[in-house]
């Protein structure tokens, strides 16, 4: 018999009866564990750069303990951040969850997208996975800063991998540089597609494959689309790089003097369509500016430039050649100080004067900030009697790497995202590409014109707005100091610069 029982003897019959149980205790209710515990079943889009701005691109997907980053970019200084050389995204957030970081993708090798490496991969130590010539960029930035034993993965368009609970397809694009990548990520919560700067390059007969692999993804089902908005105010749709490259050529033959090009110096495909131009019309061509020659020696080496024997020469021998078998091509498309045209329009270049007889075609579109500078570069060269071609897509002498509005309709038409999010651009244009979406029939509850550091939670259900915010402000970077500036020595220089005087007094005995 057991202890815990009695027993009595009932019509011949023994009966068991169990004492009282004593009463179990309920553990109380953690609130805030069951917070955390709701978090780690949602994933987490957290925009760090490049909503509301045109640059610094970064934008995390936390799911858990589980968290890729996107892009790592830069922004160039506004007007009045006065001696400000650059600006980055602020990583406080990524800094306090480092452990967490599965690898941070780059989709291409522009600046906005992959500048702010340099100063922030050494605070999170995590991989970069990025595309070839991506990499090879990367790494030639990596040596200026002396950085070394950084993770750098190769990943091919079309690769499938896994980052933590992320499984990642790679999916091919056009735009103004080679290697742009934009991404089919399978979570636990459903499909998301980041795609940001593209184009439709309608006369090109390979875009037909890319078009093909979109009207897929559209039918796997995709949760949101996360989508480039630069160009959601233009009507329209992208010139094509072969017309610019047409009309490149159409200049050179039609020009009797020396010819210089700028263009952005990671426009692979605008540095071929010069060089071909110049050797169709039996032309030397120069190179001068550092970053220029830079990109021509990495997609050389890459194979992604193809320069024939004895096309190239060095830029201190034009001026032995006739003016007519000469195309230097240069940096300074944005007026940049100390670019190669901006040193050229003063009269400052060693080796290039500018002369009457010269043509310079500008076959690059102004970023926004930069349309001064470049004001007074064009004016510069007039007045030293050259002719100057310019005006971008006008002239169809530039194509733009951002989809214009009816490119992101098809783009949209396509993917047949539920929700959708615009990324990459101003607030109006985050706005204006929300309408185009709307316009398509996508849910006004279920788009997100969002800030950087504005959170949006997706579970197996529904998606919202969190009322959590993320530190997501600027980190300027000023000479060797990265972050040292704040608003206060900003409105101290802008005081300066205005009314200001400085007196310096020295002790000399």
């Amino acid at each position: 018999m057991l202890s815990t029982t009695k027993s009595r003897q009932m019509s011949g019959q023994t009966q068991v009866q169990a004492l009282p149980e004593a009463k179990k205790t309920q553990p109380k209710a953690d609130p805030l564990r069951a917070e955390k515990m709701k978090k780690r079943e949602k994933l987490r889009i957290i925009p760090l750069g490049g909503l509301g701005e045109i640059g610094k691109n970064m934008t995390a997907l936390e799911y858990g303990d589980h968290i890729l980053v996107i892009d790592c970019g830069l922004m160039f200084p506004k007007e009045e951040m006065l001696g400000v050389d650059l600006v980055i995204p602020q990583t406080k957030y990524l800094e306090d969850n480092r452990d967490k970081i599965c690898g941070i993708f780059i989709t291409h090798g522009h600046l906005d997208h992959s500048g702010a490496l340099p100063y922030i991969l050494p605070r999170l130590r995590c991989p970069v996975y990025a595309a070839k010539l991506t990499t090879e960029m990367i790494k030639e930035k990596f040596k200026e800063f002396s950085i070394e034993n950084a993770q750098i993965k190769q990943i091919d368009p079309g690769q499938k991998f896994q980052l933590g609970v992320f499984k990642i397809e790679t999916l091919a694009l056009s735009h103004t540089i080679p290697d742009e990548m934009g991404l089919i990520i399978d979570t636990p919560v459903g499909r998301f597609v980041y795609i940001v700067d593209f184009k439709f390059d309608f006369q090109n007969i390979e875009e037909r494959k890319i078009f093909r692999n979109l009207a897929d993804i559209g039918k796997s089902g995709v949760r949101c689309l996360f989508l480039d908005s630069t160009g959601a105010e233009v009507e329209g749709q992208s010139v094509s790089e072969i017309k610019v490259k047409e009309s490149i050529d159409s200049l050179v033959r039609g020009t009797r003097g020396r010819v210089i090009v700028t263009s952005f110096s990671s426009n692979i495909s605008r540095i071929q369509s010069v060089l071909d131009a110049a050797k169709s019309n039996g032309r030397k061509v120069a190179i001068s500016g550092r970053s220029m020659e830079q990109m021509v020696e990495i997609a050389t080496k890459i194979g992604y430039l193809k320069i024939p024997q004895g096309l190239l020469i060095d830029v201190r021998q034009i001026n032995s050649l006739p003016d007519s078998s000469v195309v230097i091509l240069c940096t300074g498309s944005q007026g940049e100080e100390y670019a190669a045209l901006i040193r050229m329009a003063a009269g400052d270049h060693k080796q290039i004067k500018i002369k009457p007889g010269d043509t310079i075609i500008l076959s690059s579109s102004v970023v926004p900030g930069n349309e001064r500078s470049v004001a007074d570069t064009i004016n510069n060269l007039f007045r030293e009697g050259a002719e100057v071609i310019y005006g971008g897509e006008a002239a169809e002498i530039h194509a733009s790497g951002h989809a214009k509005a009816d490119e992101l309709k098809i783009m949209i038409s396509l993917i047949k995202p539920e929700c959708f999010i615009p990324i990459h651009g101003e607030y109006r244009h985050l706005f204006r590409h929300a309408q185009i979406a709307r316009s398509l029939g996508i849910d006004s509850e279920k788009i997100f014109v969002i800030n950087n550091g504005e959170i949006v939670e997706f579970d197996k259900e529904k998606a919202r707005l969190s009322k959590e915010r993320i530190p997501a402000g600027y980190v300027l970077v000023d000479g060797l100091g990265v972050g040292d500036v704040g608003n206060i020595v900003l409105r101290d220089r802008q005081a300066m610069g205005k009314d200001g005087v400085l007196v310096a007094i020295m002790t000399i005995d």
